[in-house]
């Protein structure tokens, strides 16, 4: 069992969400940033899909009442287990006692906590993942609180002494550029030629900042003003994360991982799906830059992204065999 020591309600309990119930009206949810929780339960031997935590407001602290072992991911920040350090990208025992302590990002907005066996909750249509909007999964639908306990899954995990990491080349690059605009590639939406000329240009050719109106159902950017053709009225229409719509405003809005499933904005884009965990990093003022791309290009993207955890699952069982041989 854990216990939250300090925390904030929009640190919540996700695993990789709960597809195929859009008809009904329950979104996709789950970890914003669904790489970072994959690979944190990788480190540990767990299915990808083993819920953890998301952390969006730091500094997050919790006990840990049994020896287990814990892998942390997502945002650059300091990790502290006990009196030890953690690197990023990190798997490492702690202790029945000790405490976790996760500092303010220095770069990124979003750290997650997977623990071995993941935590013990009951599936809610599929998943472990909190929907606050819709009240349920997770811990009664809510973020997390102080005193808060959670029960973990029983499972036997065997880290090297000093731990494991991960090292993702993607993420480097994203540290280096972190100065600069996030690109983020993109494929034209239905809408799109309903734009103007000049609204298409300004789309891909300006830079867009992330406003304080930015949570996991969608940010709100602030950038120049994209302009229908002839005013248009759509009937509500489905959506999925990373969908650009544009309001009457005409500064854009991306629905991201708890977004309404249906929606009758105009859509001008939709973010590919390999790119989605760079928005989860992106904090309140990011600036953003979009590249359109081919759907040939979006699925090798995708693709290459569901290799890398191929080849991580198989690193992980060699590790492991290595270390039950005699």
């Amino acid at each position: 069992m854990i216990e939250i020591l300090t925390t904030g309600l929009p640190n919540t309990i996700q695993d990789l969400g709960r597809p195929g119930h859009l008809a009904l009206g329950v979104s996709h949810g789950g970890a914003m940033d669904r790489q970072a929780l994959a690979i944190a339960n990788l480190m540990l031997g767990n299915d990808p899909s083993a819920a953890g935590i998301e952390v969006a407001l730091h500094p997050f602290r919790l006990r840990a009442h049994i020896d287990t072992a814990v892998a942390i991911t997502g945002a650059d920040c300091t990790v502290n287990v006990g009196d030890r350090p953690c690197p990023p990208w990190w798997a490492m025992t702690i202790r029945a006692g000790e405490t976790l302590v996760l500092e303010a990002p220095r770069i990124g907005a979003r750290s997650y906590i997977a623990f071995a066996g993941g935590l013990d909750l009951p599936p809610v249509m599929g998943s472990r993942a909190t929907d606050v909007k819709g009240g349920f999964g997770g811990l009664a639908g809510r973020g997390l609180s102080r005193g808060d306990r959670l029960a973990l899954n029983p499972a036997q995990c065997r880290l090297p002494a000093g731990g494991i990491g991960a090292a993702l080349e993607e993420r480097r690059g994203a540290a280096d550029g972190a100065a600069s605009a996030i690109e983020l590639r993109v494929l034209p939406a239905a809408e799109f030629d309903a734009f103007t000329p000049e609204a298409q240009a300004a789309f891909a050719g300006s830079e867009w900042r992330i406003t304080n109106d930015a949570n996991r159902m969608g940010y709100r950017l602030a950038g120049e003003t994209l302009s229908l053709l002839s005013p248009l009225e759509l009937l509500s229409h489905g959506i999925v994360p990373g969908t650009v719509q544009v309001p009457p405003s005409g500064q854009p809005i991306i629905q991201l991982a708890d977004a309404n499933t249906c929606g009758g904005y105009p859509k001008i884009a939709t973010v590919i799906e390999a790119d989605l965990w760079r928005l989860a990093q992106a904090p309140v003022g990011t600036h953003l830059r979009f590249s359109p791309v081919s759907i040939e290009a979006s699925t090798e993207a995708l693709r290459a992204n569901r290799q890398q955890r191929r080849d991580f699952i198989a690193a992980r069982n060699l590790m492991a065999g290595e270390q039950r041989a005699p």
